[in-house]
């Protein structure tokens, strides 16, 4: 959890790979102003849950906007510029991102909180 309340990373053959959702993008991490998001948690669980993999893992992000498809756990231990930083430092850039709102979100983020079931 921390990019949404629901978000969870599914891990592979004992850590030789995981999906992470938007928990860890390549060299980045997903928002957390939307859908109960938290800075806080998401740090936590990336620290705890993702980087306590072994460093060779394999990382597959649900999006990549730099034409990179998959990362390793020591990578972005080393290289993530928001992930590297002290838990306080995390939670400062992440507040100050000023991101806009998203175009699709009053649609999409109705049916996430219910798994895309329609009534």
């Amino acid at each position: 959890p921390g990019h949404t309340d629901g978000c969870v990373t599914f891990v592979l053959n004992d850590g030789a790979a995981c999906f992470v959702g938007d928990a860890v993008l390549i060299r980045g991490c997903g928002r957390t102003d939307f859908q109960a998001g938290s800075s806080e948690n998401l740090y936590d669980s990336v620290h705890r849950e993702i980087f306590s993999l072994p460093d060779d893992c394999t990382l597959y992000p649900a999006h990549d906007y730099k034409g990179h498809s998959s990362s390793t756990v020591g990578e972005e231990k080393r290289l993530n510029p928001r992930l590297t930083k002290t838990k306080a430092e995390f939670v400062d850039i992440m507040a100050g991102l000023g991101l806009p709102y998203p175009a699709q979100i009053d649609k999409a983020l109705p049916l996430n909180m219910v798994c895309g079931i329609q009534d």
